[in-house]
């Protein structure tokens, strides 16, 4: 247990129950899957919910049942109270903060922004932040605030319903055309689909970073948690995967990375493909240079990639780890594949086969 967690949860029960009622097709609010989702990360050791709770009395039932603490924040006079809840909040959390020392991580429930100046506090009190959220209800500015944040909508147990059908009006066929088959587009196909390949490409370069930063291995904990940082979203499940192993592992039986025995069990160290996939790339750079480079001639940077592409179409630097076609051909003269020179008089880079 010492090891453990603890994780204090606050509730902006209003703005995320009416969150969940807009656009959830007015299905209730439910607090079993963020209950789930946090007893994966840790301990939980409270629960506090803030709302006028005549407003909600069912849900304040399912809350009670769950141990939730309720803070009552009533409404006066037909006046909107809802600052005075945000206010008593963030009062609660940073208060708990000095309070409590042994609580590491506290979970914002909320898609308000206002709530932005409470995360960079607790962050800046060294807490880790947890922030969820309805994603149509949730401002822009407040995940990339956090070390981590988790739609609502994404959590297992959450029963989102199906966009409604787009209906067009359909041409008339002339009599000569046989009638089309209609096409039923899934919802699956309508939303814009998570990219493994761009994931792929993120992760290595990723892998890539921390390795030119530090003299150390890059465990699959420290992997994930960079990409956190990057995009606190982040979520192996997005992309059909169980967990963050089960997506290392598929990306390794497709040799982008490389697995090995790590510190602790189920922690592997990861690693970039050995260079022979670009001593290849390399060689394919040079037999290109020296097709285009013409009696001695020099081939200008600009436009190169292109002619990597038509005799290798699946060509990409950032997948052997570099972030952009010039530090990959600067990786290529360093290992001798060709030489590399900036012009002046044509204002770009030059490249010319290396000689023997």
């Amino acid at each position: 247990m010492d090891h453990e967690d603890r994780i204090a949860l606050f509730l902006d029960y209003e703005n995320l129950a009416l969150g969940v009622r807009d656009h959830h097709g007015g299905r209730p609010f439910d607090f079993r899957p963020i209950a789930d989702a946090l007893a994966e990360r840790g301990r939980v050791v409270v629960r506090r919910a803030y709302a006028d709770w005549s407003y909600f009395d069912e849900d304040r039932r399912m809350l009670t049942r769950s141990h939730v603490e309720l803070i009552e924040i009533p409404q006066r006079m037909g006046a909107s109270r809802k600052n005075a809840a945000d206010i008593k909040m963030a009062v609660d959390a940073v208060e708990l903060a000095f309070e409590r020392g042994y609580i590491s991580t506290f979970v914002i429930c909320t898609g308000d922004s206002d709530f932005t100046p409470l995360v960079h506090k607790l962050r800046e009190l060294n807490k880790r932040v947890i922030g969820v959220g309805v994603e149509k209800s949730t401002s822009a500015l407040l995940p990339p605030a956090c070390d981590e944040f988790l739609y609502y909508d994404r959590l297992e147990g959450v029963d989102v319903p199906p966009p409604a059908a787009r209906r067009s009006r359909p041409a008339r066929p002339s009599p000569a055309e046989p009638v089309p088959e209609p096409v039923v587009v899934t919802a699956a196909e309508e939303e814009s689909a998570r990219d493994v390949d761009t994931l792929a490409v993120q992760l290595v370069q990723t892998v890539a970073g921390m390795q030119g930063s530090s003299s150390g291995d890059v465990t699959a904990s420290a992997l994930k948690r960079a990409l956190l940082r990057k995009d606190p979203t982040f979520s192996e499940s997005d992309y059909g995967f169980r967990t963050f192993g089960e997506l290392l592992r598929h990306l390794a039986a497709h040799n982008v990375v490389e697995l090995a025995a790590g510190p602790a069990k189920g922690d592997p160290e990861v690693s970039l493909p050995e260079q022979g996939d670009r001593e290849v790339a390399f060689g394919l750079l040079r037999s290109v240079v020296v097709d285009l480079a013409a009696d001695g001639g020099a081939v200008a940077l600009s436009g190169l990639k292109d002619q990597l592409r038509r005799a290798r179409p699946d060509f990409s630097e950032k997948k052997l780890g570099y972030r952009s076609f010039l530090q990959f051909c600067k990786a290529a003269a360093t290992g001798g594949a060709v030489e590399l020179r900036w012009s002046p008089d044509d204002g770009d880079y030059l490249l010319t086969p290396q000689t023997p």
